[in-house]
């Protein structure tokens, strides 16, 4: 019998699906182009779970449910109220540009959001291997029909087949990597496994031959080199609207899932992990800076930016155990889970630019589509600026804060090779700062190409001034943020 504690932990997952089923119903008599029934029913129920899930991290508790399979904990909830608002934002972005394109017709784009964000959630509150695999299918099958959706663009649908090729070649070195656990270890369930490692019991070859294969899933996930092949073509090939949903919140539950199997799983496997992550994060900040510079189409040089972000990411996660003190563990993954949730908030304002220059029969992708864009409209100019600036890690961006706080972490070991690990990513991040900055160039000093004036809704200009806002903001006053992820990351490490 299952007990309350256990429906308690999926409350919101049972919304989401009731309504995404729903919505699937009532889209059915909506004739509008713009389906403005669905759309309305879809932010609301997006906007009430973000809700519920920041209601349950405020309280600080953590439960499991479903025999241990499920956990809800501080850490996981917000991650799930950022990514439904992730998602939410998406949605605005997104619509009018993807009626233009006739992806519509069905409201599919919003169901399917739904599910893909359902997935997400799996994917965050797993403490099973097969769950956290179960949620991960459920997210990259909705990716899949999303990049797709276009079914008369031969580009979407070539960037589609990729996806799903390389996608479900990950979804085997995962999957492989935890049949391996299970039979080094005896269980799918990710405290049983920690014990397991921990009682020093298990062949230690047999444990490491299984975190390769987990470690080259996860980082297929997240974008690192070289697992990085399927994002420059996929960012590049799938509409935009889509490419926002792929690039956004589903980077919090890659995020998780890392912190799910690699902290809270294998943390006693510390010193092997965190010696592949290193060369993952080096190798993605060298690529992905290198390889952007080389870009003319912005879709494709905000992927190679990606990846080079997802480096960052990596250098957090590296420097929480040293020498096999975890002492250091709170700072180090609250400064990557810090950079993760400002890095989705800036690329939703980049993306939602992007949208909003983009226009029936025209995609606005190169860079010199946005010449003379401050003369067109100052404002998105300004919002575009500040997201640039931020990823670029110009002070005061939120962004700057985020690679601080990274760099910090890996200062605090002490340890000589993480100094040059730093020095490093300080260069590697002046090497980007070129590429972000001549974006802004185009859009300040050049002459505008198109006089034709940019129309968007009222829903669309107040979230896109409120994204700008935010970047600002948060790196003016970034501590409220940073305290948020520190006691997430505490509780977690705490149960």
């Amino acid at each position: 019998m299952i007990d309350n504690i256990s429906w308690i932990t999926v409350y919101p997952e049972i919304l989401l699906l009731v309504m995404g089923c729903v919505i699937a119903l009532v889209d059915l008599g909506v004739k509008t182009p713009l389906r403005g029934a669905t759309y309305a029913l879809t932010l609301l129920t997006l906007a009430s779970v973000a809700a519920l899930e920041a209601l349950y991290a405020n309280q600080g508790i953590t439960r499991y449910g479903f025999g241990n399979m499920v956990v809800s904990d501080g850490m996981g909830n917000w991650l799930k109220c950022f990514a439904t608002l992730a998602v939410m934002v998406t949605v605005v972005y997104g619509r009018s540009y993807a009626h233009d394109r006739d992806m519509m017709r069905g409201g599919e784009i919003f169901t399917l959001s739904m599910f893909s964000l359902l997935g997400m959630f799996v994917m965050i509150s797993a403490n099973h291997f097969l769950v956290l695999y179960l949620g991960l299918e459920l997210l990259t099958l909705c990716s899949y029909a999303l990049v797709a959706l276009r079914r008369d663009n031969a580009t979407a649908t070539e960037a589609a087949m990729k996806y799903f090729v390389l996608g479900a070649m990950a979804s085997g070195f995962l999957l492989y990597g935890m049949s391996m656990m299970y039979g080094a270890t005896g269980s799918l369930d990710i405290n049983a496994v920690f014990k397991a490692i921990a009682s020093g019991q298990v062949r230690h070859d047999v444990l490491v031959f299984g975190l390769v294969f987990i470690v080259a899933g996860l980082a297929f996930k997240l974008g690192a080199v070289p697992f990085h092949m399927w994002i420059p073509d996929v960012y590049q090939g799938a509409p935009t609207a889509v490419t926002l949903l792929i690039g956004g919140a589903p980077k919090l539950a890659a995020f998780a899932i890392v912190i799910r199997l690699l902290v809270e799983g294998m943390i006693p496997l510390a010193g092997d992990w965190q010696q592949m992550l290193m060369v993952l994060a080096v190798c993605s900040l060298l690529v992905g800076n290198l390889a952007a510079i080389a870009q003319t189409n912005v879709k494709r040089m905000l992927a190679f930016s990606t990846i080079s972000q997802m480096g960052f990411v990596l250098l957090g996660l590296m420097s929480g155990v040293v020498n096999s003190n975890i002492s250091l563990a709170a700072n180090a993954y609250s400064s990557s889970m810090f950079y993760m949730v400002t890095y989705v908030l800036t690329t939703l304002g980049t993306f939602g630019v992007i949208l909003l220059l983009s226009r029936q029969g025209f995609e606005s992708e190169e860079i010199s589509d946005f010449a003379g864009l401050n003369q067109r409209s100052p404002l998105y100019a300004g919002v575009m600026a500040v997201c640039l600036f931020s990823l670029a890690g110009i002070p005061p961006m939120v962004g700057f804060y985020a690679k601080l706080s990274v760099l910090q972490a890996l200062l605090a070991s002490g340890l000589p090779l993480y100094l040059g690990l730093a020095v490093f990513a300080v260069m590697m991040s002046l090497v980007g700062a070129f590429y972000y900055l001549r974006v802004i160039k185009v859009m300040y000093f050049d002459s505008p190409t198109s006089s034709e004036p940019i129309v968007a809704g009222v829903d669309v200009r107040v979230v896109l001034c409120v994204n700008g806002g935010l970047v600002l903001l948060l790196g003016l006053l970034p501590g409220g943020l940073m305290t948020l992820c520190a006691r997430s990351i505490l509780q977690m490490l705490g149960t």
